[in-house]
């Protein structure tokens, strides 16, 4: 959210029937929350405008169409500058969904999905590793996801 951005309880509620169900019709949204569809549209175009919402998703299983293996992988850099150049390099690996530049042991931190343990193998070894700047890397392969979700905004 928009540092300082105005929302109110009805933003709140349109948002979190959207967070739960990006494709609900606003003309649903109207009735459950007894405002006229035009409001839904109004108060949407605000939070876009405020930079609320930046975007909707698909969401899809990856191992419903073949990646078994959900890891996330702790990265070194050799100096804090090499991060701009290694993200840079890092938008190019489909395999990362997620990468993140962080405080502690790690300077990133990625969520990666691969087809299975050669696979995994292949993108650390043949495209994260191969990455100027990279010193070394720390895997963690994920056993389960107990859960993801969205900050509760209500």
């Amino acid at each position: 959210m928009s540092k300082g951005a105005e929302i109110d309880i009805l933003d709140r509620k349109i948002l979190t029937i959207l967070m739960e169900d990006a494709v609900v019709p606003y003309t649903e949204i109207a009735k459950k929350l007894e405002v006229s569809a035009g409001t839904i549209h109004v108060r949407m175009k605000k939070l876009i405008d405020l930079g609320v919402v930046v975007g909707s998703q698909l969401i899809v299983n990856p191992t419903v169409i073949g990646y078994d293996i959900c890891a996330f992988i702790g990265i070194f850099l050799d100096k804090g500058s090499a991060y701009s150049d290694a993200r840079e390099r890092m938008t190019e690996i489909p395999e990362i969904v997620e990468l993140h530049y962080t405080t502690g042991i790690y300077s990133i931190f990625a969520k990666i999905l691969c087809r299975d343990t050669n696979h995994l193998r292949e993108v650390l070894n043949e495209k994260i590793q191969a990455i100027p700047g990279i010193q070394r890397t720390e895997t963690f392969i994920t056993l389960e996801q107990g859960f993801s979700r969205q900050i509760n905004i209500l």
